[in-house]
């Protein structure tokens, strides 16, 4: 047999590992049934509760009756309609730009944006830590593609010393593991000194941060020249599904122009368009849901902290526990589990190696409550892994 592919799960399973898919058996929200047992969720991106939102679905429903279910070609042939047009003025205002291009998934937003920019003869320059989108993009491109220390300034200087060609510098705004910054305005100013862009994948700012929901771009008061290349995606906070890229008209030509990932992709079903829609005018108008949301992290970091759980530095929804091995952190889930709370265990190649951790992600849809029973089953899952260990 010429692709031995047992052996290959089997190692994965040695490895502690091996994944598997859970099976949720309603809509998201707090409460859920997966795999048959009623559980309190804490490990998705539906970080302003809009997933499930009343008027988001009725947006959704009214969209079909009028738009039909697929969207039927892509954008360039007869598969951009009405609502995809909307959506995309609707984000250029929301992010600040000129303009912003629509895309199905946020992977793809990544990829056709890298892709489209730089290729042989050019350089890429990632954080270590970017999203496994952002860094496929980077060596499928062509160009020269280097990695400088997570968050480093100095490191990211360093390197962009030895580039070649244009020269394109990506990082997240919020990393999605770690849940920190990072620190763009630093980064901004680094890449303009040696004549590079900046792009900036916010997929897990949008929505949480910013007064009106604006993400880091907001947040640190970014113009186009500090990030001309901004990506999000409509998935997490939003509610929906999808993502964009917004920037410059030159930019948005551009990705029409030379975007793989753009031009040869169905367009996403135009109802999905108007669900955004809607989302979007929740997502700014409804500044309670951050000011619940940011209260929630609070009180689970106040509590995580009391019980001596080690956290990682980060005031974003994504609130990480660091466990160490990956039998560990399968265990603590488990064990949450069995105490009625889902929470996932990331584990490598997602993150480093020795830094698996269970990660924890708020929603303004729980309640002060839901994080109290959190708190009250980490308690007890903590209390019976260091027993065993002990043991």
């Amino acid at each position: 047999m010429p692709f031995d592919l047992s052996s290959r799960l089997a190692e994965r399973r040695a490895a502690h590992l091996y994944r598997q898919r859970p099976l949720l058996e309603g809509p998201q929200g707090p409460e859920v049934i997966v795999d048959g047992q009623p559980l309190l969720a804490f490990c998705n991106n539906d970080y302003l509760g809009l997933a499930n939102h009343p008027e988001v679905i009725a947006a959704l429903q009214t969209g079909t009756k009028r738009w039909g279910v697929g969207g039927g070609a892509s954008h360039l042939v007869i598969g951009h309609s009405g609502p995809h047009h909307a959506l995309e003025e609707a984000l250029a205002a929301f992010t600040g730009r000129p303009r912003a291009l629509l895309f199905s998934t946020g992977y793809m937003a990544n990829l056709a944006a890298v892709t489209a920019l730089v290729g042989r003869g050019d350089t890429v320059l990632e954080d270590r830590l970017n999203h496994a989108s952002l860094l496929d993009a980077g060596l499928l491109s062509g160009a020269r593609f280097s990695r400088y220390l997570h968050n480093d300034p100095a490191s990211l200087a360093s390197r962009l010393d030895k580039a070649e060609g244009n020269t394109l510098v990506v990082t997240d705004g919020v990393f999605s593991m770690d849940g920190n910054l990072a620190d763009i305005p630093a980064l901004a100013q680094v890449a303009r000194s040696k004549g590079a862009w900046l792009m900036v994948d916010d997929a897990h700012g949008f929505g949480p941060l910013g007064l009106k929901g604006g993400g880091v771009a907001e947040h640190f008061g970014l113009s186009l020249d500090d990030a001309p290349v901004l990506v999000g995606t409509l998935g997490k906070a939003f509610g929906t599904a999808g993502a964009f890229v917004a920037g410059s008209d030159e930019l948005i030509e551009t990705l029409i122009q030379f975007a793989r990932p753009y031009i040869y992709t169905t367009s996403q079903p135009p109802a999905v368009a108007c669900a955004t829609l809607k989302a979007l005018e929740l997502l700014e108008a409804e500044s309670w849901r951050r000011d619940h949301l940011n209260a929630l992290i609070q009180r689970f970091r106040s509590g995580a902290q009391a019980l001596g759980l080690s956290l990682m530095d980060s005031f974003t929804p994504i609130q990480p526990i660091l466990v160490g091995s990956s039998d560990r952190a399968l265990a603590f889930s488990a064990a949450l589990k069995r105490h009625g709370v889902l929470v996932t265990a990331i584990r490598p190649p997602t993150v480093p190696n020795n830094s698996a951790r269970l990660r924890v992600t708020l929603s303004a849809a729980h309640s002060e409550q839901h994080v109290d029973r959190l708190l009250a089953a980490l308690a007890e899952a903590w209390s019976e892994l260091k027993g065993t260990e002990h043991a």
